[in-house]
């Protein structure tokens, strides 16, 4: 265990934090030994997966940080068909996706090139495209923060939402993901229809593309509109999309005719949020510090030299224009610490 930790290199968005103390679990049974640790025993704890969706709102984090770094892939069932896949949730996503499409699964191609681990995609319920994280998730292995004993969830147990899951609400803050299993197929119909795929693929000559070419399409079309937080921090895609009653929708259209949607299941309405944010403004804002980013409002990126609290601010003021414009409460999909 260190302590005094900058986790500048540990969070996507480049804030400067330090951690009172930091423990990097690279095998799931040291977390057994962490547990009978004094400090653990008296401070509090947070855990941090790829750092691809946090936000810290202050400089420093009075309690330890545990980063989960934990590899190993491995297939547990074949039918010949069907295919469980184990993944070990100090995993990369993005590798994770690619292994699995070179090895011709289907499943979750749709959520290429998402910033992430395996650990963290079940907590946040990742979507992309049409696909979400719950329609390949079979099970996953977790540890009680508090008695140390492992617990399998499978799908139903997780209640899964948009961009949701028991990890962050009920049982916020009281599991660890050690590990996920995957449900894949050999065959499967791939997901066409959803943002701008088709007109990506018809432009490359792709009208009926091979699951490899999906994959990196997907992953050219992520690129061209999302920026590397290597060079300018971010965490991808700040808010949720809002989901509207209909009858709310049909009043909106009428006031705003060109106001892109997707249709839900249950009858209501999905309406990007990244139109409604540039609609009210912001897209390409920035000050000295943060900003929108200029090719998607969706991202708001630190551009050097500020804090969690210079976003937290400007998430805030973007809440409500859009509220005061279109009558919708968009909400962060980032978690807040």
């Amino acid at each position: 265990m260190k302590t005094n930790v900058n986790l500048q290199p540990y969070n996507s968005f480049g804030f400067n934090v330090i951690a009172k103390h930091f423990v990097e679990i690279n095998d799931a049974r040291e977390l057994d030994r962490l547990f009978h640790t004094p400090e653990y025993k008296q401070e509090p704890h947070l855990i941090l997966s790829g750092g691809n969706n946090i936000l810290f709102t202050s400089d420093f984090y009075d309690g330890i940080v545990i980063l989960m770094n934990n590899k190993g892939i491995e297939t547990v069932a074949d039918d010949g068909e069907k295919v469980v896949v184990r993944a070990q949730a100090g995993e990369d996503w993005p590798g994770f996706v690619k292994k699995m499409v070179e090895k011709g699964l289907y499943g979750v191609e749709n959520l290429a090139h998402i910033p992430g681990k395996v650990g963290a995609a079940p907590i946040q319920n990742i979507g992309a495209y049409g696909m979400e994280l719950k329609d390949s998730f079979l099970k996953c292995e977790a540890v009680d923060l508090e008695t140390g004993r492992k617990r399998v969830f499978d799908n139903k147990d997780c209640m899964f939402g948009y961009r949701n899951s028991i990890f962050k609400g009920k049982l916020r803050g009281q599991f660890i993901i050690t590990s996920v299993d995957f449900q894949l197929f050999k065959h499967g119909e791939l997901k066409l229809d959803y943002g701008n795929i088709k007109s990506y693929l018809n432009e490359h000559g792709m009208e009926q593309p091979a699951l490899q070419q999906l994959h990196d399409a997907i992953c050219a079309i992520r690129d061209a509109k999302l920026p590397d937080p290597k060079s300018i921090g971010n965490a991808g895609s700040f808010f949720k999309n809002p989901v509207i009653k209909a009858s709310e929708f049909k009043a909106l259209k009428q006031r705003f005719p060109s106001i892109p949607s997707y249709e839900e299941p249950d009858g209501k309405v999905k309406v990007p949020a990244g139109w409604l944010i540039e609609q009210a403004g912001w897209k390409g804002w920035q000050d000295e510090h943060v900003g929108v980013y200029e090719k998607q409002a969706l991202v708001l990126v630190h551009l050097g030299n500020g804090k969690g609290e210079d976003i937290l601010y400007l998430a805030k003021q973007i809440q409500k224009s859009v509220e005061e414009k279109f009558g919708i409460k968009i909400e962060p999909e980032v978690n807040f610490v």
